[in-house]
């Protein structure tokens, strides 16, 4: 096998695994065995807790300056950018993204969000005083502890790094718990954490078993949870932080709705609307603009447009630049995606493009882009995430309307908006019930805050409300006056 690692980081340690369990990691595009890593047993997880606790309670991370975290946060940052070419060459083999988003994202994203977080939390305000009348108050911002941050197997790395750069700079140690199905990337993560200017105990990183995961969250060690994935897990997330009152992030699941207006132009329009739906990681992420929604009068203009577009995309191996169009993470996970397009079917909903396995791609995981015409906003096409390269097409009647169906969702989490009047742009994204929206794009800014409303998540990450998160407000009194009426 060509990436095989046999230690977990405790505590910024490279150890010995306390057993003999693995997680292969298989090619999404080959089918072919292509390493393996360590799993964490329930003792290797009070390790790394034990370690974060004793890193947080008596070490010197959260009683460094803001100053020296930054300064371990970029020497971080370069060592990761000393193996970009590695961990581009990562994210193609076991998560099966196309070299272009390889490249883009997953290589520089996650020393660009460490640089980021270093950089934003030197011109934070921790501590102020407000006065008020003969009061003053010392109002000071402190870490909220020992951190769980688990992310997402669509980009698990990156994810990483957006909640632990945020986390760090709080002052808060982290433990990762990375998914089975692509953890290579992040254990090249973990070696560069070992050679790092990062003191011992601060950072664990670990792949782990549905048990061991539950074991890991509801452990009383823990003060804050921050998770990246399904609503489902979410859920269950809350649940057990909530019978102890633990600090929580969730970023869930989305089902976004793009909003098209009767004068958009349909020639810069569609190629952006594919790029932001079934384009976007092969529709594997979660604010993936899956529900097109058309002026009725143009459906069919639209439509056609874009099923031939979809129809054109490169659909193959991942390393090949042309490719746009990767595999599913997982069999299990093509499985579930060719469900949801069996069930559209028996719906009533037409398939104007797609809807099988490409021909001449026997072996890999692939799905050809689908596009679903005929739908009906109650339908459960167009209600659940399917969280594949599947977009449904759905009739609108002016912006009133439009708006009423992009809300009428379990989730908010992002949307967009297609038109040249921009006031009318401005005018409807406050009023889709979303985290995110974009205006004639789909736009993430690391500067600006990202979550969701509804079963979309709580909490932000990203901008300096990605760091508020992590911190606990504190009231000091320095003087003051009796209350009064």
């Amino acid at each position: 096998m060509a990436h095989q690692y046999d230690r977990i980081l405790i505590g910024g340690r490279l150890t010995d695994p306390s057993t003999d369990r693995v997680a292969q990691v298989v090619s999404p595009s080959t089918e072919e065995v292509i390493g393996h890593v360590p799993l964490a047993s329930t003792a290797d997880i009070d390790a790394a807790v034990a370690a974060a606790r004793q890193a947080f309670d008596a070490g010197p991370w959260p009683r460094w300056s803001v100053q020296q975290r930054a300064a371990a946060l970029r020497d971080l940052a370069d060592r990761l950018d000393t193996r970009a070419a590695e961990l581009a060459g990562l994210a193609m083999a076991e998560t099966g993204c196309p070299r272009g988003f390889a490249e883009g994202y997953f290589a520089i994203a996650p020393s660009n969000y460490l640089r980021f977080y270093a950089e934003l939390a030197e011109g934070y305000v921790f501590e102020e005083v407000r006065v008020n009348g003969p009061t003053r108050t010392l109002v000071v911002r402190e870490p909220v502890g020992v951190v769980v941050a688990i992310p997402a197997w669509n980009g698990p790395l990156p994810l990483t790094t957006q909640k632990i750069a945020a986390a760090l700079m709080a002052g808060c140690t982290v433990i990762v718990k990375v998914p089975v199905q692509d953890p290579l990337a992040c254990h090249v993560f973990a070696e560069a954490v070992a050679e790092s200017a990062v003191p011992e105990g601060v950072i664990s990183v670990f792949a782990a078993d549905a048990v061991e995961s539950e074991y890991v969250v509801a452990h009383p060690g823990v003060d804050k949870v921050s998770f990246t994935g399904s609503t489902a897990v979410g859920s269950r997330i809350a649940e057990a932080c909530g019978r102890d009152i633990r600090r929580v992030t969730l970023e869930l699941g989305g089902k976004s709705a793009a909003i098209v207006l009767d004068d958009a132009d349909i020639d810069a329009v569609v190629p952006a609307l594919v790029g932001c739906g079934v384009a976007f990681m092969q529709g594997e992420i979660c604010t993936a603009q899956t529900r097109i929604l058309l002026p009725r009068s143009r459906y069919a203009e639209f439509t056609d447009a874009l099923a031939r577009h979809m129809s054109s995309l490169p659909i193959g191996d991942p390393a090949d630049p042309a490719t746009v169009i990767g595999p599913m993470i997982t069999e299990a996970h093509r499985a579930r995606v060719e469900e949801y397009i069996a069930l559209g079917r028996k719906e009533g909903a037409t398939v104007a493009c797609g809807g099988g396995r490409p021909a001449g791609l026997a072996t890999g995981w692939y799905l050809e882009p689908t596009l679903f015409t005929d739908v009906t906003n109650d339908m459960r096409i167009a209600q659940e995430e399917i969280f594949g390269p599947v977009v449904v097409a759905i009739p609108h009647d002016g912006p009133d309307h439009a708006v009423e169906l992009a809300n009428d969702s379990p989730y908010g989490l992002s949307g967009t908006v297609w038109t040249q009047d921009e006031e009318a742009a401005l005018r409807i994204a406050r009023r889709v019930r979303t985290g995110t929206f974009s205006i004639n794009s789909y736009t993430l800014d690391i500067n600006a805050p990202f979550g969701g409303s509804k079963k979309s998540g709580i909490g932000r990450e990203n901008g300096h409300e990605g760091l508020d998160d992590y911190l606990e407000p504190k009231a000091i009194a320095l003087s003051g006056a009796p209350l009064t009426d």
